[in-house]
């Protein structure tokens, strides 16, 4: 069948990518993918709710998703839901199971947000090190003469250690090799040996790790085993001098025993994105130190940021509206389930289950 004759799929985008006008906020959300492809509608849901309801999703196909939930009860009822795609590489917020229960694929935009994390991974660590938020205030405060209290150090012969080696972590491995600091090191169980040999990375156990890294920097994904994942044993081990850079989830730290640690002056500093409670609506407690840097679970956010992960995203759901197997699929026994195969077949049109390119 040719997409000219095709049923319209249903595209949806959460209330949260438009302001209260209706106007996008974000420059380019990668919709030009659909451009020439008529078959697909766009669409956006009226209004933001923390957890997506069942009655949000009864008309879509598929729904690109940037900050609500997903659960079992946003899935109720919808059987021509055929994919939540989330709208970065995070999917704590979706209930992956039972996306898999209601034969829903879920996916992310694996590899498109690489680069920008890495690159303010690296800002961060050289704001931190030069001290750069505290040397702007002497300016702005005239406190010129203070300058010499806050010497700043380089990245040169440090150690970088990565929680999570990754798409991102791959990459900020990649852009760190010309700064001339040691061999990273490396926390993950996961990773395959080949591309530890290939980014020229040690293996260590978590506990090597924390004492021997000058930067602890977390890119691992929230779940049962991080929960909690750096605690106050954990930053017991960890060099006065050493940072902790969390651009992954806030429920990774443990943020009392890092304001403790930080406070203290048990570890030199921390730069941190994410929060275990989210949004911060009220100054944060850790906004009264001077030896943190924070951002609104933004710190990646660039233009070339959203067009990617909006490209790689509607390109995932444009697979899907003409039977082709998406990237990014979190659940891919979802194309080995014959229920899941037929409900993709009839949404799009197919007669026979067996001409989808899964």
């Amino acid at each position: 069948m040719s997409e000219a004759n095709k049923t319209p799929f249903q595209v949806s985008l959460t209330a949260d990518f438009y302001d209260e006008s209706g106007n996008a906020k974000f420059e380019d959300l990668g919709l030009g993918v659909f451009d020439g492809h008529e078959h697909v509608e766009v669409s956006k849901f009226d209004e933001h709710r923390p957890e997506i309801s069942s009655a949000q999703l009864a008309n879509s196909h598929g729904v690109i998703v940037l900050t609500p939930s997903v659960t079992e009860a946003s899935l109720a009822g919808n059987d021509d839901l055929l994919a939540i795609g989330r709208f970065g590489v995070g999917y704590d917020s979706v209930d992956v199971e039972a996306c898999t229960r209601n034969n829903v694929l879920a996916m992310i935009t694996a590899g498109a947000v690489d680069r920008p994390v890495a690159e303010a991974t690296i800002g961060w660590m050289l704001a931190l090190t030069h001290q750069m938020l505290i040397k702007d205030r002497l300016v702005r405060t005239g406190c010129w003469d203070d300058r010499s209290n806050y010497m700043g150090c380089e990245l040169r012969g440090r150690t970088l250690g990565v929680i999570g080696l990754g798409g991102i972590g791959h990459s900020l491995v990649k852009l760190l090799q010309g700064f001339g600091m040691q061999q990273p090191i490396v926390y993950d169980p996961f990773v395959p040996d080949e591309i530890l040999e290939e980014l020229r990375v040690r293996r260590v156990e978590l506990e090597e790790l924390l004492t021997t890294a000058d930067f602890v920097s977390l890119h691992c994904p929230l779940n049962e085993k991080t929960q909690g994942l750096i605690g106050q044993e954990e930053l017991q081990l960890m060099k006065p001098d050493a940072y902790l850079l969390n651009t992954a989830r806030g429920g990774i730290v443990d943020e009392d025993a890092l304001f403790e640690a930080l406070s203290s002056g048990r570890i030199a500093g921390a730069a941190l994105d994410c929060f275990e409670v989210e949004p911060v609506t009220e100054p944060h407690r850790f906004g009264e130190l001077e030896n943190v840097i924070l951002a609104p679970h933004s710190i990646a956010w660039t233009k070339e940021l959203f067009r990617d992960i909006g490209q790689t995203a509607c390109q995932s759901m444009l697979s899907l509206s003409i039977g082709q197997r998406p990237s990014g699929v979190l659940n891919p026994d979802l194309f080995n389930n014959i229920e899941f195969r037929q409900k993709w077949a009839r949404i799009i049109g197919l007669d026979n289950p067996q001409s989808l390119k899964y």
